[in-house]
């Protein structure tokens, strides 16, 4: 049986323009964009994994909203829950603990590359705008 992670993201959108951000090289699936977020720690919920993941890799407190989507992967050696959050910052964020952060139009989404349960939650977005 598949060890099972449970990893949270944020949706920001700000402007027209979601924010998403790049794994760092030492990163499981280096060089992907994502949007921000991060594993669901034992014990920890969803609200309070989200909060400290965005504190720790952008430096931002954030808002967490309601649940948008569930998405759910089998990659090779593990399977993977995403749940995604509509999410609201009051401050500007910092790539702390990411490679990078962008503000980035749907549009232009296919200008970056994102794992394979990500690719999902950002066409369930396409979509949805």
């Amino acid at each position: 049986m598949l060890p099972h992670i449970r990893v949270v993201a944020a949706e920001i959108e700000r402007g027209g323009l979601f924010l998403i951000t790049q794994r760092r090289a030492e990163a499981e699936l280096p060089g992907l964009w994502e949007f921000p977020g991060g594993r669901v720690r034992e014990g920890e919920s969803d609200v309070d994994a989200l909060r400290r993941s965005l504190r720790e890799r952008l430096g931002v407190a954030v808002q967490v909203g309601h649940q948008v989507l569930v998405v759910s992967h089998a990659y090779e050696g593990y399977k993977l829950d995403l749940v995604v959050y509509r999410c609201g910052l009051t401050e500007e964020p910092t790539a702390r603990r990411v490679a990078d952060l962008r503000w980035v139009a749907p549009e232009d989404f296919s200008k970056y590359s994102f794992p394979k349960a990500d690719q999902q939650s950002v066409e369930a977005l396409l979509r949805d705008t």
